[in-house]
């Protein structure tokens, strides 16, 4: 039918009546035209050009009115033999001893070198920093003694460590410690450089100090370093002490260096600017990143500053003693505990130029104790804390660590923190809309920092006053699991030996394959209950009801030696997912539940009569949280565009997406048929284009992660929904601001140079992509996204033909003129096109507002794909003069727009912009 349907479009009598003739074959032979639009062929694709649904409905019901019996090829039918919980339960958690036998003199940070595995520093506050030089055989050596430099007095001494992102050329790390001189106190910044003999020892004779301040209190110092994944160095900066803001500090950024977190590039990249002068900054040892927030600010707290006076190192203020700071690794969140007054202890995510409150607010409270109260400014609006408590349940938070380790499913990407004086570790997670829940898992004593186990991802803290370093550990496993421990127990399949799944249990085939080390894959889905219902939507994630399970069966080789791996189980609950990895045991009859960390075997495989051995992932539940995302819904493969496809059903060949919405799945019925719905092409469908394919695969790899609020670093979006032109692929810079010379996310013509190519590949130094499933390259998708990088050199620039085309895919009937304005939005065609906003949506329009800095000399915009920026100005409205632009004044914006930094003076008057062509 499919071949006569093609042949039918340009026979004799038009392709309306070749579809009519197809149609009557198919009710001939007794075939439903509802639910084997497939089994028709694509004719019904063909046809709709000439047909609308409501005919394609008529004709559907002919098949009933002349008799003919129509079998659904999919029914609906509940399911109670699954056996997997809504929720993973629980287990309860306690701290044991790390590392045996080695003790340490009032410990305050445990921080790695990037890039290691086996080494752990750890520093105390007298002046040492010790080092671990094999965790697996743990003994200590002093790595830096400073101590006779270092002033140990109450909160004051050696309390920061941070190596440079290239410490393993350039061997630089760097100290904040307390000194003192003539009878004055001060807090310093120092670099110093590793002993090029010998890895575990430091010269400290090295050291070059970078910022140094007098400071009149020994108490709320911060103290804590850390490198960014921009590769700018942040420093944790108190109030100066005393108590109630004694020193009035909080008021002030061009005062000296106190209640904020600072950031500053200790490797004067281009771009970045000299520090305003101030008697505490050592000549020409870093530079000011070029976006720091309170460059040329004039005005703050409700006071007129002098630019030249402020402090541009500043991050983000309002902070009264933040301890101890944490990026997380994945998604590169800033996290930062700010220890209170008298009422409140707070947890902040740090963002640029936030105002976090003190000594305005504690926590998200008024402040109202002490001689420190001071009248909040006008339209004062700090950031909140995303979590703060009360002095009933602690008195001095310690800031913690995300988790991302392979041992605690229920704590992975959870901010693990604690409180010193109570000796609470709390889990804080994010709910799905950001929201956050918190619950108190396990105690300790005098918890004065956190730190990571660079082996396992394990969560370690220093004990101060026992001078111990703790782990947190699992007291009791998960309860409810041992039901469940073999694939014959979970209620999935009928017949083990056929993988014939249980009533209510439907298969499904996605349209692009996850790479997964070459495994042939089969999958079922199931929503238990009949009156559970999935909600549709035909381009972003669907939603899926608490309990729908997914199942994915790995098996690899030839057909005569299929090899069974492994069975997974995603199951969703009411927070976000969990899953659990079965393992087929070497008589292929049962797979075993792999323990929660997961396990990595060798494995033969015999493909072309050949056998060879292969490392093979049994992931960690962990691990499949960290693809199957929140923002990507979850279910990856189970989408619109994944499963707008062909799919043998026990009751025939039907399109997935018909199938489900005849069976009643979907909350409402689709409104579109399947010709009108997206789809992902494979790589090997030559008869789609080859950016879609590319894009396709890019999507189905990287899209979970690398995408607005994913878990993934980096600018870029992978989402086939978005189109080419925002994606931030093309050209797109990446997070570091070191990374290899030249190389891009894509860079058109230049493979060696593309980000995502060195990923695929593995390339050395690289962490591997997607994470799981790369013990063997995918050498057709490799070839593919090469061949894609390499013709983007060639293709002719962007235009307005492209851009429009993108839109006529799915909304065919919009007028294409570029004067036309379809959406009635007041911009025309190609006004949307110089700015890329969608032409048939009247709310998309670039431009909508502009951010204005409080003192009006900055403007943040969106950024201007296609075109350029005219900026003019009048002082009547009538006469408009056009005014430069210079481009080191405008400052990218992580992709999102850019910054335009007004110097000088600023005329009273009106402003406007206007898009252009570029030149």
């Amino acid at each position: 039918h499919r071949q006569e349907a093609h042949q039918g479009m340009s026979g004799p009598g038009g392709p309306p009546h070749q579809c009519f003739k197809v149609l009557g074959n198919a009710v001939k032979e007794g075939r439903d035209a509802v639910a084997h639009y497939e089994r028709c062929g694509y004719v019904w694709q063909s046809c709709f050009s000439h047909l609308d649904f409501a005919m394609y409905r008529i004709l559907s019901l002919l098949c009933l009115t002349v008799g003919v019996l129509c079998a659904e090829p999919l029914v609906r039918q509940a399911n109670d033999t699954l056996r997997l919980p809504s929720t993973l339960p629980g287990g309860t958690f306690e701290t044991e001893s790390a590392f045996d036998d080695l003790s340490f003199d009032r410990p305050v940070a445990l921080v790695t070198p990037p890039g290691e595995t086996d080494r752990l520093f750890v520093v105390e506050q007298r002046g040492r920093i010790l080092v671990i030089p094999t965790l697996g055989n743990p003994s200590k050596e002093t790595f830096l003694d400073i101590s006779e430099a270092t002033t140990f007095e109450g909160e004051s001494g050696l309390l920061g460590l941070a190596f440079h992102p290239q410490y393993v050329s350039n061997g630089w790390f760097y100290v904040f410690y307390s000194r003192s001189e003539g009878g004055q106190r001060f807090q310093r910044v120092s670099r110093f450089n590793v002993d090029p003999q010998n890895a575990n020892r430091a010269l400290a004779e090295s050291e070059q100090p970078l910022l140094e301040q007098e400071d009149e209190a020994s108490n709320h110092n911060g103290g804590d370093l850390h490198f960014g994944p921009d590769g700018y160095l942040y420093i944790a900066l108190g109030d100066e002490g005393g108590a109630n803001d004694e020193y009035d500090n909080s008021r002030f950024i061009d005062k000296d260096f106190f209640c904020a977190i600072a950031r500053i590039d200790v490797d004067h990249l281009p771009g970045s600017l000299q520090p305003n002068p101030h008697p505490g900054v050592y000549s020409g040892t870093y530079a000011i990143p070029p976006d720091n927030p309170f460059i040329g600010v004039t005005e703050f707290a409700g006071r007129v500053i002098e630019p030249g006076n402020v402090r541009t190192e500043f991050w983000a203020v309002g902070l009264r003693n933040p301890w101890r700071l944490h990026f997380d690794p994945a998604t590169g969140r800033l996290f930062s505990a700010d220890v209170g007054q008298n009422s409140r202890e707070e947890v902040n995510l740090i963002t640029r130029g936030g105002h976090y409150g003190w000594s305005f607010r504690e926590g998200s409270r008024m402040f109202t104790r002490g001689p420190g109260r001071r009248n909040e400014p006008v339209a004062f609006a700090p950031a909140r804390p995303i979590w703060d408590y009360a002095r009933n349940e602690g008195v001095s938070v310690t800031g913690g660590v995300v988790y991302r380790g392979e041992a605690h499913t229920e704590l992975y990407e959870a901010y693990i923190f604690g409180d010193y004086g109570s000796g609470s570790i709390w889990a804080l997670h994010f709910n799905e809309d950001d929201s956050v829940r918190v619950k108190e898992i396990a105690s300790d004593s005098q918890i004065s920092a956190f730190g990571v186990d660079p082996r396992n991802g394990d969560v370690l803290l220093t004990s101060y006053g026992r001078g111990e370093v703790r782990r947190l550990v699992r007291k009791t496993k998960p309860f409810g699991l041992l039901t469940t421990s073999k694939i014959s127990m979970t209620g999935a399949f009928a017949d083990l030996k056929t993988l014939t799944p249980n009533a209510g249990i439907v298969s499904y085939e996605p349209n692009v394959s996850f790479w997964s080390d070459g495994a042939r894959k089969r999958r079922w889905f199931s929503v238990p209950d009949v009156e559970d219902t999935i909600l549709f939507d035909p381009a972003e994630p669907w939603t899926f009801p608490v309990g729908t399970v997914w199942i994915k069966h790995f098996e690899i080789g030839d057909a005569d030696s299929l090899l069974r791996l492994e069975t997974r189980f995603l199951v969703k609950t009411a927070t976000g997912s969990y899953g659990l990895t079965y393992a087929w045991n070497e008589d292929q009859t049962d797979a075993d539940l792999i323990d929660t960390e997961g396990v990595e075997r060798t494995v033969t495989v015999t493909e072309g009569g050949v056998s060879r051995q292969q490392q093979w992932l049994f992931p960690s539940r962990n691990a499949c949280r960290a693809c199957h995302t929140s923002v990507a819904g979850q279910a990856l493969g189970f989408s619109t565009a994944q499963l707008n496809r062909a799919h043998d059903y026990d009751g025939g060949t039907a399109n997935q997406l018909e199938a489900l919405n005849e069976a009643g799945y979907f909350r409402s019925a689709i409104s579109k048929s399947p010709a009108q719905l997206p789809l992902l092409a494979p790589a090997d469908d030559d008869t789609r284009s080859l950016e879609h394919r590319a894009r396709s695969y890019l999507a189905v790899n990287c899209a979970q992660c690398h995408q607005p609020k994913g878990p993934a670093l980096g600018f870029w979006d992978a989402r086939y929904t978005t189109r080419l032109s925002q994606s931030g692929m093309v050209n797109g810079s990446l997070q570091s601001n070191q990374p290899a010379p030249g190389m891009r996310v894509i860079a058109p013509g230049s493979p060696e140079e593309s980000m995502v190519l060195a990923r695929m590949q593995g390339s050395e130094g690289l962490l591997p992509m997607p994470p799981i499933g790369l013990n063997r390259v995918h050498a057709a998708g490799l070839s593919l996204i090469r061949e894609w990088v390499l013709s983007l050199e060639d293709s002719p620039a962007y235009g307005y033909d492209d851009w429009i085309g993108e839109f006529l895919a799915e909304q065919p009937l919009l007028a294409t003129d570029r004067e036309a304005d379809p959406d009635r939005d007041g911009r025309s065609n190609f006004e949307e096109y110089l700015g890329d906003s969608h032409p048939g949506d009247p709310q998309d329009r670039w431009l909508e507002q502009i951010q204005v800095a409080s003192d009006g000399t900055f403007l943040t915009l969106p950024a201007i794909p296609n075109g350029k920026l005219e900026m003019q100005f009048s002082d009547d409205f009538k006469v408009w003069t056009s005014l430069e632009i210079s481009p080191e004044s405008m400052l990218p914006q992580s992709g999102e727009g850019f910054q335009i930094r007004v110097s000088g003076e600023i005329s009273p008057g009106f402003y406007r912009f206007r898009l252009l062509e570029s030149d």
